[in-house]
């Protein structure tokens, strides 16, 4: 059976609830800043790879939409992109984007023990003094970003 996906039918987009840009204007500019300073010095290639993760694990569509375009048009392959959401399974990732991804799952995923001590371990070694401070940042800035996102229904359809 083949499928036309010109004429299928799509599902609409999720009524925005509130638009913290225009209802807290100066919340929303303090998040770009903690956005730009977590990015500051990071991989761009890491920085996408774990803002793709956590919008995965949080469900944000919106985020994860903006997210896999950004890490597209930083160079990662398609095929690396579709392998994030497992990418324990797969061969595409370097050690370094492996010891980020874990990182991002474990600081998003918080347990009762909160981030193991082997995979801080792994994003210490692999990360410098400089690096491993930007990537937890980025990490705790792109869980703030997925929770306004999915509390406030933000859609790719905004703009698609």
């Amino acid at each position: 059976m083949t499928t036309n996906h010109e004429t299928a039918p799509t599902v609409p987009a999720p009524v925005r609830r509130i638009d913290l840009k225009d209802k807290a204007p100066d919340f929303y500019q303090a998040m770009f800043a903690l956005d730009k300073a977590a990015a500051k010095g990071l991989d761009p290639v890491v920085r996408e790879l774990v803002r793709v993760r956590t919008s995965q694990l949080n469900g944000c569509a919106y985020c994860v939409d903006k997210h896999s375009h950004a890490a597209l048009e930083e160079g990662v392959s398609q095929q690396k992109l579709i392998g994030v959401t497992v990418w324990r399974e797969t061969p595409f990732f370097t050690a370094r984007e492996r010891a980020a991804l874990a990182l991002a799952e474990a600081v998003t995923q918080l347990g009762p023990h909160g981030v193991a001590d082997d995979v801080y371990d792994e994003a210490a070694k692999l990360f410098d003094e400089d690096e491993l401070p930007r990537l937890i940042a980025m990490c705790v800035a792109m869980n703030a970003w997925n929770r306004i996102g999915v509390t406030c229904r933000l859609s790719p359809a905004a703009y698609a």
